[in-house]
């Protein structure tokens, strides 16, 4: 966990609150002491809306759990963190690190593409592969099997991932359609399909896929929530049996006011904005693209650049093409 310094309640006013309901006054003290916009803290504006999504579920009695989640996208992907776990009956306050989706460069077209470090592009288009800010409710759990891969020279590693679905709300409310949700930022490529006699994994013809992991934490997803392998565990233990609520700031309004404020020469802070700093000079502004505007455009896309049909998968070849015996390691 990190744990950031005490800021005074005077200070916790100039942290862009009018991007959102002002925290109230039952925010606890020990919470209140994690306010702020340094590495390990969260933004007001964050924590006011996520602590409100929260108690408006637990209210409708959607939600049980003693914890829930917020997320800060307007943070760099850094080890510092911008995903925060809140159990205030504990007085739990974690930071952990998270991607972000990719968007999508449509050469010729329309470029909506993210860089690995900071959100520029938000939006809610199905195949945008963009982050979209809101309110979210985890559901179910859904763990597939990836693949096999060398763990070490004599050691054969088995990766099954698990992915927990979010159910939105509003300009959210399209998630499940979008497979929106989070999930281990681990896959495996370069895959080929290696004999394997007997193995529950394998096709028809007794083959499985087998490839290398690539363990891609602190890069980018395809709009989900990504995290490393050992906070993904975290995540999914703690909702598996109990949904929580889940918000992710910035909302589109938030963006397209940001958005119109730097048009007209002015700071989020001098438009009574929140937004972070160093994102915001990387960037220079933010944009965010409804699915009314961008699904057409990936429509036409598509319509004039239909893809190569499908190939099969390769066969493994060298020592690659030795029968699988046994798995020795999972992930």
């Amino acid at each position: 966990m990190r744990f950031s310094g005490t800021l005074s309640r005077s200070l916790l006013l100039t942290v862009g609150l009018a991007a959102s309901p002002a925290l109230s006054a039952e925010t606890p003290a020990w919470l209140m002491a994690h306010v702020g916009v340094g590495d390990g803290q969260i933004a007001a504006p964050v924590l006011s809306k996520a602590r409100a999504l929260y108690y408006e579920k637990v209210k409708e009695g959607k939600v049980h759990n003693g914890c829930y989640f917020a997320m800060d996208a307007t943070r760099p992907n850094t080890p510092a963190g911008r995903f925060y776990i809140i159990c205030e009956s504990q007085q739990v306050f974690r930071v952990i690190a998270s991607g972000h989706g990719s968007g999508r460069n449509l050469p010729g077209l329309v470029n909506f593409q993210n860089g690995r470090e900071c959100v520029k592009n938000f939006g809610n288009a199905a195949d945008s592969d963009l982050t979209m800010g809101g309110s979210y409710i985890t559901s179910e759990l859904k763990t597939s099997f990836k693949g096999y891969y060398k763990a070490s020279p004599n050691q054969i590693g088995m990766l099954s991932r698990t992915f927990v679905q979010f159910d939105g709300e509003g300009e959210t409310a399209n998630a499940r359609k979008r497979a929106i949700g989070g999930h281990a930022a681990v896959t495996i490529k370069g895959v080929c399909m290696r004999k394997a006699p007997g193995d529950s994994h394998a096709n028809k013809d007794g083959y499985v896929p087998f490839g290398k992991l690539v363990d891609y934490a602190g890069g980018r997803s395809n709009g989900c929530t990504s995290w490393s392998q050992s906070d993904a565990s975290t995540i999914m233990n703690m909702v598996k049996d109990s949904p929580t609520t889940v918000y992710i700031y910035p909302e589109a309004s938030v963006v397209k006011a940001v958005e119109m404020a730097a048009k007209a020469g002015k700071s989020p802070a001098q438009a009574g904005l929140y937004w972070n700093s160093s994102c915001m000079t990387e960037i220079g502004s933010p944009h965010y693209w409804s699915k009314d505007v961008l699904e057409p455009l990936i429509a036409q896309y598509r319509h004039d650049h239909p893809g190569p049909p499908p190939k099969p998968v390769p066969l493994c070849t060298g020592a690659d093409a030795i029968p699988l015996q046994k798995k020795t390691a999972q992930r």
